[in-house]
């Protein structure tokens, strides 16, 4: 075979369609941004029987009716000379969810085949799809594959080679339960997605207008369906006076159609499936109810953090006593070879301090990630983006806005980035806002440590309440911000709820693998590296090296920045001084309290007693310790999540501003949460 062929892969989010692609291309992958966007885009190659083929990974969409970036981009590219034929992935075990962007893409006039993923959860929940049906219906072929576990691969090459010419198949085979159609083209033998006839009347109007004035448009039946839905961007590159033609907008008698076909697609293909999603709505008459929904989000965060604190703490001692055992043999080493008393500051009161300390939250950090995997392959957080639809909509923004800041409790940098799923600019923007408040991972060392030496058998409670606070300031901001500029949701939350599910192994240790590395490369090198800067400004100063710190270059910048934190209850250079290390990342922190008030392993039982003693012999009590927890929630982010509202908002005056703002909430609500903190 010549050539290279073009293959586009799309589908919903949460396909698989990652997986497949990279299960093609392996380390063969080229990663960059779409022209003029923000949008991630995935390139490569893979070869089947002497056939090149070029790999593009499209966003996660639902549809392509171009509202956001991701739909916006997927739909150019589509249309684009760049692509012979699309892959649409589906979820198998949501068909029914995934089978609308399916007919979208059909109707672009362009060869499709149907991946069937996921193909492995069908099978464990009983049911059983029609393979011979489907692709009657459909007019394309269905082919059945796992992402997973690689299988169907070649055979879904196999079609992509052979189907790479054929935008349709012929003859359809539909069976509709409807009267029998008056149109005077029979067109159920043309077209997978025919609808009632006097919209297909409209739709052959508005082509001949297309012929008579644009004759060189591609696929001209698309063409006309989007004129009748009003879409912008088809009557701003080819306008149309369809005065004559078109009386109102059909778009949502035109959605209304396609979903009473996939309901038709849906009866005849897919078997047992009844069972399952009686179950689904059982359970979720309690998860996604008006008055149980919240609480109940609430209840499992709850539990979340309970596992967190008794589970995490129970294994966190058994790092501490390594961490104990090795730092000791590492000095005992370097005193055994009379290394030089710099040097062994350096690597005991530094770089072990700073990254052992950080290494022994790895149990809480690896039980919160598990947690929230668990929670998102059982379908659960699609609910929760539900049940906050109401809360957000009186903030202005719609349901989905609640899906970044959800993924914002994890990281902040993805769940920036998932802010370009909103439709709107300024939806966008205010969402970036807020996002920062989430209480991420990193963020919790800091809790654990100050919550326990300060609250004892409360710790627990005081760390889950900065989680609470994170989301109420972070609501409270976008009220307020709606509020000042007027804006309301525009458009209601559609979301399919995809059927509970059990949680998949592999999928859960994936994915807690990924955050557990992302973790443990943070304490490798931006950690690791803060520690160092960190022991060298409190040990050199104007007279060179220096045993007194109080002399040193950290202890100078501490001091003359004081004045701005004292009235928080923060008016001591050192906790200046790691939080000014913490805008690196929020973990070093802790290791920079471990170096600058000279404690080794601050997180083991003794550490604490002797940092809680330093602390209180300095007046540094609970209202301190907890107004601390609280502005390191919510002040200036990390700068890797600084970069990443550069890149998402393309401003450098707009991010300036951002990390100013939050800034500012963080010494506001601090300043409140310290004085009532001492009224009480």
């Amino acid at each position: 075979m010549a050539g290279t062929i073009n293959v586009a892969f799309i589908g919903n989010p949460n396909c698989g369609k990652t997986t497949l692609f990279n299960a093609y291309t392996g380390a063969n992958l080229k990663v960059a941004n779409w022209p003029g966007v923000t949008v991630e885009k995935k390139e490569g190659h893979a070869t089947y029987q002497g056939q090149d083929f070029r790999l593009i990974d499209l966003p996660g969409i639902y549809s392509l009716t171009s509202y956001t970036m991701e739909e916006t981009v997927s739909r150019e590219c589509i249309l684009s000379d760049d692509v012979d034929i699309i892959v649409d992935v589906v979820d198998a075990s949501c068909l029914e969810r995934n089978l609308y962007l399916t007919l979208q893409l059909i109707e672009l006039g362009k060869p499709v085949v149907l991946a069937l993923n996921m193909m492995d959860i069908v099978e464990e929940r009983g049911m059983e799809i029609d393979l011979h049906r489907l692709p009657e219906m459909l007019g394309i072929p269905a082919i059945p594959v796992s992402a997973r576990k690689k299988t169907g691969l070649s055979i879904l090459l196999h079609a992509v080679a052979h189907h790479k010419d054929h935008a349709s198949q012929s003859p359809f085979i539909h069976h509709h339960h409807k009267e029998h159609s008056s149109h005077r083209h029979d067109h159920h033998q043309e077209y997978a997605m025919v609808y009632r006839d006097d919209i297909e009347d409209k739709i052959d109007q508005v082509m001949e207008q297309i012929r008579s004035r644009y004759p060189d448009i591609p696929n001209k039946r698309w063409h006309a369906i989007k004129y009748l839905e009003g879409d912008k961007n088809v009557n701003e590159k080819y306008p149309l006076d369809l005065s004559g033609i078109l009386d109102r907008d059909y778009e949502k008698e035109i959605i209304n159609e396609k979903y009473d076909f996939i309901e038709e697609i849906i009866a005849e293909v897919l078997v047992n499936k009844s069972k399952n999603a009686a179950r689904t709505d059982h359970i979720d008459r309690y998860l996604t109810g008006k008055w149980l929904g919240l609480p109940i989000f609430l209840a499992i965060m709850a539990l979340v953090f309970f596992l967190t604190f008794t589970v995490g703490d129970f294994l966190k001692g058994y790092f501490e006593i390594g961490l104990d055992a090795f730092s000791s043999l590492v000095s005992s080493g370097l005193a055994g070879v009379h290394t030089s008393p710099m040097l062994t500051s350096l690597i005991v009161d530094g770089i072990i301090s700073g990254v052992g300390g950080i290494l022994t939250f790895l149990p809480n950090i690896f039980i919160l990630f598990l947690a929230l995997a668990i929670l998102e392959d059982s379908g659960y957080m699609s609910r929760v983006a539900f049940v906050m639809d109401d809360i957000m909509s009186g903030l202005g923004l719609s349901g989905r806005a609640f899906i970044p800041l959800l993924l914002g409790f994890g990281c902040s940098v993805p769940a920036i980035m998932a802010s370009r799923a909103l439709e709107h600019r300024k939806d966008r923007l205010k969402t970036i806002l807020i996002t920062p408040f989430m209480s991420c991972s990193a963020r919790l060392p800091i809790y654990v440590l100050f919550s326990s030496m300060f609250f004892g058998e409360n710790a627990m409670l005081v760390c889950y309440s900065m989680y609470l606070l994170g989301i109420v300031v972070a609501i409270v901001c976008a009220f307020l911000i709606s509020r000042f500029d007027g804006s309301r949701a525009e458009h209601a939350l559609l979301i399919e709820l995809p059927e509970y599910k059990s949680p998949n192994a592999r999928t859960i240790a994936i994915y807690v693998w990924e955050k557990i590395k992302d973790y443990l490369t943070k304490a490798g090198t931006v950690i690791f590296i803060a520690s160092v800067i960190m022991w060298v400004l409190l040990n050199f100063g104007p007279a060179g090296y220096v045993t007194d710190i109080s002399a040193s270059f950290g202890a100078w910048i501490g001091k003359a920045i004081v004045p701005v934190f004292r009235p928080l209850g923060l008016g001591y250079w050192q906790i200046v001084v790691a939080l000014i290390a913490g805008i690196a990342a929020k973990e070093v922190v802790v290791s920079s309290c471990s170096v600058l008030f000279g404690i080794q392993n601050i997180t083991t039982s003794h550490g604490m007693t002797a940092m809680a003693g330093t602390l209180g012999a300095m007046g540094f009590g609970a209202v301190n310790a907890y107004a601390l927890m609280v502005f390191c929630l919510l002040y200036i982010p990390c700068t890797a999540t600084i970069a990443t509202i550069r890149r998402e908002t393309e401003s450098r005056r707009l991010t300036a501003c951002f990390v100013c703002f939050q800034f500012l909430v963080a010494w506001v609500v601090s300043f409140a949460v310290y004085h009532i903190g001492l009224l009480l």
